[in-house]
């Protein structure tokens, strides 16, 4: 990837988007970062980076922001728990990354990294370790966003094809210190187990899931763009472990015992279909929806040897960026005044 050439970059004020350009700028990139007006900037003003407004919905504002660009990053998508309108899902992972794309074929972007997500390849069967060439195991999406990622996958793959010069990266979950979102969830749980304030042991900790740190995920993207194969899908992840797994290194990295609670399958169930009951009647934006609970129920075991073969691709071992993240949050309720 050329430094001197102008990126745009989607998505650019989100948890991972935000850590995206400001490596960039520190490499000396010239970036127009795609943000609403009223999106949350902070940390992230940078000289080499231009804030155009607009929307992936609104095709104008993709036009604007990729004069001048040699390069995309489309990281932006509705991946909300829940929603009131559920067409909401459709209408920006689907057709805004077509907005995206079309945009960027006019515009003669020489290269285009797409964000997916590790969902899209479907749960893993117990004990089994997947890669980009499993097909799914089973033709159920467990919520919206599963399955609107994985037709914008797919109609992405056919823009490949026919001459867009796409690579598609597939995260897996997500953590690391930054934006305390929705869409850093992970770390949210982390802070919220280590305060004794998350204690739930779903189907006792033992379903499986894959961590990525999110310094390694931001490399891997800029690697992708670089070194990728126009038409391939790449996961980048890090360490296949379960929850119980997951909170046994929070206490042995916290030096503290944490109490937990078992939630069976059938009490998570119930409780998803109330917080969904709610937030249908009542408008009460829900902790976690029935799709959610399938969801965590099922192994996501995945291996990111493609992507460590083929971008040079290197992963943080997880008990290390557990500590870093633990140590980041410490630093960050001291400032707010929060143990």
């Amino acid at each position: 990837m050329d430094t001197s050439k102008c990126i745009f970059v989607t998505g650019a004020t989100g948890f991972i988007g935000s850590k995206l350009i400001t490596t960039l700028s520190e490499r000396g990139c010239n970036v127009h970062a795609l943000c609403r007006p009223s999106s949350n900037r902070t940390g992230i003003l940078r000289d080499q980076v231009r804030f155009v407004e607009g929307d992936i919905t609104d095709f104008d504002s993709l036009v604007q922001g990729m004069k001048g660009c040699s390069y995309v990053f489309h990281l932006a998508a509705y991946a909300k728990n829940w929603s009131s309108d559920p067409s909401l899902y459709y209408r920006y992972n689907v057709d805004g990354m077509r907005n995206v794309l079309n945009a960027a074929a006019m515009c003669g972007i020489e290269r285009i990294v797409l964000t997916s997500t590790i969902v899209t390849f479907g749960p893993t069967p117990p004990g089994v370790v997947g890669d980009e060439t499993m097909e799914r195991i089973t033709p159920r999406f467990y919520t919206e966003y599963e399955e609107t990622k994985t037709l914008a996958e797919r109609v992405a793959l056919e823009y490949a094809e026919r001459g867009l010069p796409i690579v598609i990266v597939n995260p897996t979950r997500v953590y690391g210190p930054g934006k305390l979102t929705e869409g850093n969830s992970v770390t949210l749980m982390i802070d919220l187990y280590d305060r004794g304030k998350f204690p739930i042991l779903l189907n006792n900790g033992k379903n499986i899931g894959n961590y990525v740190y999110v310094d390694d995920l931001v490399e891997g993207h800029i690697r992708a763009m670089e070194r990728g194969k126009v038409g391939e899908r790449y996961i980048l992840g890090g360490e296949n472990v379960s929850l119980k797994q997951f909170f046994a290194i929070i206490d042995e990295v916290s030096g503290k015992h944490h109490v937990q609670f078992n939630l069976p399958p059938w009490g998570a169930r119930f409780y998803g279909k109330m917080n969904k009951i709610a937030a249908e009647l009542f408008g009460f934006y829900p902790q976690i929806t029935p799709g959610w609970v399938e969801t965590f129920l099922a192994d996501w075991a995945y291996s990111s040897a493609k992507a460590q073969r083929e971008l040079g691709y290197t992963i943080t071992p997880l008990r290390e960026g557990i500590r870093r993240t633990y140590l980041w949050l410490c630093e960050q309720r001291k400032h707010k005044g929060n143990k």
